[in-house]
């Protein structure tokens, strides 16, 4: 099967481990050197409005992906792999 970037970001990410809905593909990482898709990110969650930024992007690797089917992506992760982001403002800081 073959599915476009554009088919892709229409498919909804499930967790087959915990059934959970991580959301939809928002971007990926491709190696320029062997012109291969290594994995696919699921842009975090925005918390109150997106007022005070996202949650931390899911990162999955293209061997957790179970099934591409016509509407969503199952994948089979114990725990997301989290990719940090910096982020513009953090109660943390005012603290140090």
């Amino acid at each position: 099967m073959i599915c476009s970037f554009q088919e892709l970001r229409h498919k909804e990410v499930i967790n087959i481990k915990t059934g959970a809905k991580l959301g939809y593909i928002d971007d990926i990482e491709v190696n320029v050197e062997t012109a291969s898709v290594i994995a696919l990110v699921v842009y975090g969650r925005p918390r109150l409005f997106g007022l005070l930024g996202r949650d931390d992007d899911i990162v999955i690797k293209c061997r957790e992906i179970e099934v591409i089917g016509e509407d969503t992506i199952l994948i089979k992760i114990e725990e997301p792999e989290k990719q940090t982001k910096r982020r513009w403002f953090s109660f943390e800081n005012l603290y140090k």
